[in-house]
């Protein structure tokens, strides 16, 4: 289905690693499963949109800053779920400097976007993209069910678009995922000590 990809947009830059003549193994079948599934022009051009919103978590920072905006009464609380989902997002750049481990590069894998760097465990978009759910999710999630359902079903779709794209082992994907959503979980428990409506009314 190779020849079927939609090759515009965004290309591999010149900082990848050469492909490796190998049997295709573990991880690497798995990738071969979701490309060959998922690799038609429709999934890969969505799944370089979401990997465009979410480079550098700069999509969901801004959502943030525009629920502050917005909700006035609940600002502090929009403020600081911002910052969580930076800090998470800081914390897997932290982590991928120590691991170090290299992105795909077997000859089986399709690479279908640029990225930053060659380092890849773990995902910076799986962990920031898991905070915002978690931290956004539950303060629209006060407002109904289908918040949380839209938040959750995102950050399976992100997941998902890593491994189309052909960045990320499912590894990966998993660590960011686990990663973003403690960071996200700790930060919600300080930001709720003192929420925005009961400094207001004191």
């Amino acid at each position: 289905m190779a020849e079927t990809l939609d090759r515009s947009g965004p290309q591999p830059t010149a900082d990848v690693d050469t492909p490796i003549e190998t049997p295709a193994t573990g991880e690497i079948l798995l990738l071969n499963a979701v490309q060959d599934t998922l690799g038609g022009d429709g999934y890969v051009r969505a799944a370089r949109g979401m990997s465009l919103f979410g480079e550098h978590a700069a999509g969901w920072l801004a959502i943030g800053l525009a629920g502050a905006a917005v909700d006035r009464p609940r600002r502090r609380e929009w403020l600081g779920s911002a910052a969580a989902v930076a800090l998470a997002h800081g914390t897997s750049i932290g982590v991928k400097r120590v691991v170090r481990r290299r992105r795909p590069a077997h000859s089986s894998v399709r690479v279908l976007v640029g990225t930053p760097s060659r380092l890849s465990f773990p995902s910076s978009h799986a962990t920031s993209t898991t905070a915002a759910a978690v931290l956004y999710g539950g303060l629209l999630g006060r407002r109904g069910r289908a918040p949380v359902v839209v938040a959750s079903a995102t950050v399976g779709m992100m997941a998902l678009s890593r491994l189309v794209l052909g960045v990320h082992y499912p590894s990966d994907v998993a660590t960011g995922t686990a990663l973003g959503a403690v960071v996200a979980t700790a930060a919600r428990r300080v930001i709720r000590r003192n929420p925005t409506h009961r400094r207001v009314s004191a």
